[in-house]
């Protein structure tokens, strides 16, 4: 055996242990991201993402003409062009951030009705919610949702 050369146990057993070392670090690096770390790989600005927690994501329809002026279900009138949403069980006032998901556009909505009322819908946004996220042609959209931070700054733009 000349000094250069490594017994041959020795030369099958690194690259075994080479990738014992590989699988050790992934596995630890992906046991060590956390939630929040999840939204900053969603938005490009990560000021959104640090100031919102992911609630679900499904489908989102827009409010008809019709119910302009109608009172929601927490007193107001429905106001077309504000940037509000009807949403199950989220309590009135919060504010949640919508975003479609084929196109990335996102808007920041306040809760101020109950709804949707269409099997398979998660959110009813206003018109002005659905121009800004362009769906007003489609209707409806696949979208995520997510809370907003009231104390962030995209709270205290409403």
């Amino acid at each position: 055996m000349t000094p250069r050369q490594a017994p041959l146990a020795c030369r099958r057993s690194i690259p075994l242990l080479s990738g014992m070392i590989w699988l050790a670090l992934v596995t630890f690096t992906a046991c060590a991201t956390t939630a929040g770390e999840g939204n900053a790989a969603t938005f490009r600005n990560r000021d959104v993402a640090k100031s919102v927690q992911f609630l679900q994501t499904g489908r989102a329809s827009y409010y008809a003409n019709k119910f302009k002026n109608r009172r929601t279900a927490n007193g107001e009138r429905y106001n077309p062009d504000a940037l509000t949403a009807a949403h199950p069980k989220a309590p009135f006032g919060t504010l949640l951030l919508v975003k479609r998901k084929r196109t990335g556009r996102y808007v920041v909505v306040r809760v101020n009705d109950r709804g949707p009322h269409i099997r398979g819908r998660i959110l009813d946004l206003s018109t002005a919610a659905a121009r800004k996220l362009g769906i007003l042609s489609s209707g409806v959209a696949e979208v995520e949702v997510y809370k907003v931070d009231p104390k962030s700054v995209y709270a205290s733009r409403l």
